[in-house]
């Protein structure tokens, strides 16, 4: 098959000075600037040629030749990793081999000071006055988009749509006169409070998974080198000292507590000597425990406290709090298989390094199904749990939707022969679903 050819844009004769940012590279990819006269925010990638040459492709076509106020000025900016958060992603460029890139020119995030600037040789280089100012805000820029990639998103996500579809379920159930909209301020805090704890579970294991991550995750910012170690132990120990410290201020004795136990819990999954994720049996019972247990009831009790009701399991609480802690242990199962081939090489041990890709994909995809159509039966048969309290139009409509979305995803991924890109989109296609469970769960 014929490889597929980017548009090229042509590059200046004269000489141009290129400062070379640093950059976590896609496989199969590298990534430089070229060109010259007026753009900003450029970016250019070069697909890897087996003889090493690099072929420049400009992901913008806003470029313009002659000069400006008698010179060359300089392209404003790689910003990478403001093309990355934008969701900017090359997908399918490809280097001699047939090597895919893994996330395209776009995880590359644009750190280091060298890559602010790209000049025609005599050009200026705006803000490359006194202070060097431009430097520090594309450093700051930077940094940032590390920090974010260091938190996972898709993690984020689903924090964020847990604690606010619990804390809408419980003002529901509450009666209009308990309602006190003065408590919104530190419904933000509780949110905030969780957000760190999940950044600093996310953050220590990509401390202690550099080496796995380098092979399967390599844009990852630790992995990538945007972060160091060092920069990454201070933001963890940031992370759980201020969640902590917000706990302790704002939630009581019991949600403190079980916040820490939600932080060693974390600690002892990705720490050695313990590092339990190396047995995949204490891997997936803890993720199910934070994920699924602490975050629900810990959210469920504080909202509950703070409207001054009594703590009750209510029918659909007890529902999504056993649900969502079978599906985090789909998740626990899922989110080892586009990690096989460095795991495997470091000796972690899961599910899928030793059951096979396939078979652990039809596993967790079973499971869930099972998880879907339990959903179906409480909502639709007589003398079954809570029946009565459900709306059965969400309860089992909205659940046999996404049984449905959960085979056409595992279709998906046999029909493209288990590939790591089948595999990646698979995962993504099962945190579409529990993003859409906590959704639909204030209306079932």
């Amino acid at each position: 098959m014929q490889r597929e050819t980017p548009s090229i844009h042509p590059i200046p004769s004269h000489p141009i000075s290129i400062s070379t940012p640093r950059v976590g590279l896609g496989r199969g990819m590298a990534t430089l600037v070229g060109g010259y006269g007026v753009a900003r925010g450029v970016t250019a990638c070069a697909a890897g040629r087996g003889d090493g040459r690099m072929r420049a492709v400009a992901t913008t076509s806003s470029w313009a030749s002659g000069g400006k106020e008698g010179g060359m000025r300089a392209v404003r900016g790689v910003r990478v990793g403001r093309a990355w958060s934008r969701g900017v992603a090359w997908r399918g460029a490809r280097a001699r081999g047939g090597r895919r890139a893994d996330h395209g020119a776009a995880v590359g995030y644009g750190y280091g000071r060298g890559c602010s600037s790209v000049a025609a040789a005599g050009g200026a280089v705006p803000g490359s006055g006194a202070g060097g100012a431009l430097g520090v805000v594309k450093d700051t820029e930077a940094f940032l988009a590390a920090f974010w990639a260091f938190l996972r998103p898709h993690t984020i996500r689903g924090t964020i749509l847990g604690s606010c579809a619990m804390t809408t379920r419980c003002l529901m159930e509450a009666t209009p006169a308990l309602v006190d909209w003065s408590l919104l301020p530190r419904a933000a805090l509780g949110v905030l409070c969780l957000l760190a704890g999940n950044g600093y579970i996310v953050g220590i294991n990509q401390i202690y998974d550099v080496d796995i991550d380098k092979i399967n995750k390599p844009f990852l910012p630790v992995a990538a080198g945007a972060l160091t170690p060092a920069v990454a132990w201070v933001l963890c120990g940031l992370l759980a000292c201020g969640g902590l410290a917000l706990a302790a201020a704002f939630f009581g004795p019991l949600i403190t507590g079980l916040y820490a136990f939600g932080l060693f819990l974390g600690t002892i999954y990705s720490v050695p000597p313990l590092r339990l994720k190396r047995s995949p049996v204490a891997a997936f019972m803890i993720i199910a425990t934070v994920r699924g247990f602490l975050l629900n009831f810990g959210v469920y009790y504080a909202v509950r406290e703070a409207l001054r009701m009594p703590f009750v399991w209510s029918p659909p609480v007890v529902f999504i709090t056993c649900f969502v802690t079978l599906f985090a242990t789909v998740i626990a199962i899922t989110k080892d298989l586009p990690d096989v081939e460095g795991d495997r090489k470091e000796g972690i041990k899961t599910f899928a390094t030793q059951l096979g890709v396939q078979n652990m994909a039809f596993f967790a995809s079973g499971l869930l199904g099972l998880n879907y159509l339990c959903a179906v039966v409480l909502a639709l048969v007589p003398g079954m749990p809570g029946f009565g309290t459900w709306n059965p139009l969400v309860m089992a409509g909205g659940h046999a939707l996404m049984a449905a979305h959960l085979v056409y995803v595992t279709w998906k991924l046999a029909a493209a022969g288990f590939t790591k890109d089948a595999i990646t989109e698979y995962y993504r296609g099962i945190w579409v679903n529990f993003y859409s469970e906590y959704l639909m769960f204030p209306f079932i």
